[in-house]
């Protein structure tokens, strides 16, 4: 039976701890944790600069920095397994003392976390979870339930019958497959009625708007579309309208699409009608709880599987590893129950996309 953790000093009473289980020194200091002194410098790879989702998590890592009293010394690795790489050498021989990285490619990180381990400097990922390797926590959402929310959403929208195309990301990246798989179990299941093209786009946006393009060419009829990030917001935008097919969803023309990440544009275009819903992917809550528990693994803390004080449940994804897997609601225009699955209305001033 889970039990919560009881709230200690220093990094607890700032964030509150989940599932703690060693106790809290009693210096009262800042720093590593059993010396005091300087804050300890901390790494975070931010891993893209190319989209919103991205920059307001950029945004947000300082700020956190501060609250919890590190130092940041950043990077960006670009989308570029090569350069994140590169920067963990960085990070070995600038003497950092914990490491926040969001590694795409969720394979090749293997080797570079075990020089992480070998020089007992604590790992944090955020947003992804890797394939192998030890990490002191993964921070992210529940991504197959992504992929279910939009399925049920779509599903339900279209009545079990029609054709939609999902626009995936990198299947390299857990989060690619896991709302990949979620999404084509959940139509199988529940809408077999439902056709679905997927097509692979490396979270790149051009190769989304011309994979959709051409899907639109042979299947004029589609009636749904889910993209996996907001990546592919603009594009998909710009083809509806050059289609005709903006319209609202009274309209029979009207092109039904979910999307994941809460983004402020997409808010904004799910109130107007231009699209139908997103999950809100919490770009806040990452840079917030990658650093708390970067931090609390330098001041040698532990946590087991359980809930949280702020929302989540701490999950053991297999041996050693842990996945504290934040909310993630789905945000639709009237905070209507779909298909089952509770949302949020667009303007709810809690979602992280209304406060940016």
């Amino acid at each position: 039976m889970h039990r919560k953790a009881l709230l200690g000093c220093g990094l607890a009473v700032a964030l509150g701890a989940a599932m703690l289980t060693t106790g809290c020194g009693d210096d009262g200091k800042s720093g590593t944790g059993t010396t005091g002194g300087a804050a300890p410098l901390v790494g975070v790879d931010y891993p893209r600069s190319d989209t919103d989702f991205w920059n307001s998590y950029i945004k947000y890592a300082p700020q956190f920095a501060k609250e919890l009293g590190v130092e940041l010394k950043a990077t960006n690795s670009q989308n570029d397994i090569a350069n994140l790489i590169s920067n963990a050498q960085t990070f070995i021989s600038q003497g950092v003392k914990g490491v926040v990285m969001a590694p795409q490619d969720t394979a090749a990180i293997a080797p570079t976390l075990g020089q992480f381990e070998a020089k007992k400097i604590p790992v944090v990922t955020i947003d992804t979870r890797p394939d192998t390797g030890k990490v002191f926590m993964v921070v992210r959402a529940d991504n197959r339930a992504y992929g279910t929310k939009a399925c049920q959403f779509l599903g339900t929208k279209l009545g079990g019958k029609g054709k939609v195309v999902m626009l995936q990301g990198d299947l390299a990246s857990i989060n690619g497959r896991d709302r990949t798989e979620a999404f084509n179990e959940c139509m199988k299941k529940d809408f077999p009625g439902i056709t679905v093209f997927g097509e692979a786009t490396d979270w790149k946006a051009d190769v989304a708007a011309a994979k959709l393009q051409t899907r639109f060419a042979s299947d004029p009829d589609v009636k749904g579309i889910y993209m996996q990030s907001s990546f592919a917001l603009s594009g998909t935008l710009q083809i509806l309208k050059q289609k005709g097919m903006q319209v609202p969803p009274s309209d029979p023309k009207h092109v039904f699409i979910v999307s994941n990440d809460g983004i402020p544009e997409e808010l904004k275009n799910i109130g107007s009608g231009a699209m139908d819903a997103t999950v809100s992917q919490p770009a806040d809550l990452y840079a917030k709880y990658g650093l708390y528990y970067v931090k609390a693994a330098i001041d040698g803390k532990t946590f087991q599987p359980g809930p949280t004080d702020h929302g989540s449940t701490i999950i053991q994804v297999r041996d050693g590893l842990l996945e504290d897997q934040l909310a993630a609601p789905l945000v639709t225009q009237d905070g209507a129950t779909i298909g089952g699955q509770p949302s949020l209305k667009f303007d709810d001033k809690s979602l992280w996309g209304n406060s940016v």
